[in-house]
């Protein structure tokens, strides 16, 4: 099996702010605020998280809650690697 580093790409789980946590189709979902991109996630995995808190979320489902002041550290170490323009380019399409 090839190394991350053969591959090329790593997939990251990127934080958010919970905007919103409602339940669709019986599942629970949140709408999570990355900068200034919106998306949907599920919550199946952190059912304690609620609106205002801090999740990862990786491929479309939160996997850990954090607090503000990780969430804020994260995010800038992964503005200053470059890995945040994927997430930019996938909100123009």
């Amino acid at each position: 099996m090839p190394s991350w580093r053969e591959v090329g790409k790593v997939c990251l789980g990127i934080p958010g702010k919970i905007l919103d946590a409602y339940e669709s189709q019986g599942l629970r979902m949140a709408k999570v605020q990355f900068g200034g991109i919106v998306r949907e996630a599920c919550l199946q995995y952190v059912p304690e998280a609620v609106a205002g808190d801090y999740v990862v979320v990786h491929v479309g489902f939160a996997i850990s809650k954090l607090d503000e002041e990780e969430a804020a550290r994260t995010y800038r170490l992964l503005e200053e690697m470059g890995q945040l323009s994927e997430l930019a380019e996938r909100a123009d399409r």
